[in-house]
């Protein structure tokens, strides 16, 4: 082959090298880009599916508790009904009780 020819196929190859190695960084700057996409894609929906359970959890807890507080009401009461039905059924011993010591206390004073 005279040396023009094979300069200009050395010339042709390497151009077509150059567009080769072009083109794979084209490929890659686009997989790349492509990559950060779903990267961020998957990130949201880690987000989102985090908020939803943060949510979840939280209306979980919101319900234990309003649970918890109707029951510790609910025995307060009873507790208070308790007491009320046992100060009642004393009342008369009570009064009993303060009259006498009204009336010690008066015939102490004469």
């Amino acid at each position: 082959m005279p040396r023009p020819e094979v300069l200009d196929s050395i010339k042709e190859a390497e151009a077509e090298a150059d567009e080769i190695v072009a083109e794979a960084e084209r490929e890659r700057e686009e997989r790349i880009a492509e990559a950060r996409a779903q990267a961020e894609d998957i990130r949201d929906e880690a987000r989102e599916e985090a908020n939803e359970l943060a949510e979840t959890r939280l209306a979980e807890a919101r319900e234990e508790i309003d649970a918890e507080r109707e029951e510790i009401l609910a025995a307060g009461e009873e507790e208070r009904e308790a007491l009320e039905s046992r100060s009642e059924g004393r009342v008369d011993e009570v009064v009993e009780f303060v009259v006498s010591r009204f009336e010690e206390a008066v015939h102490a004073q004469t």
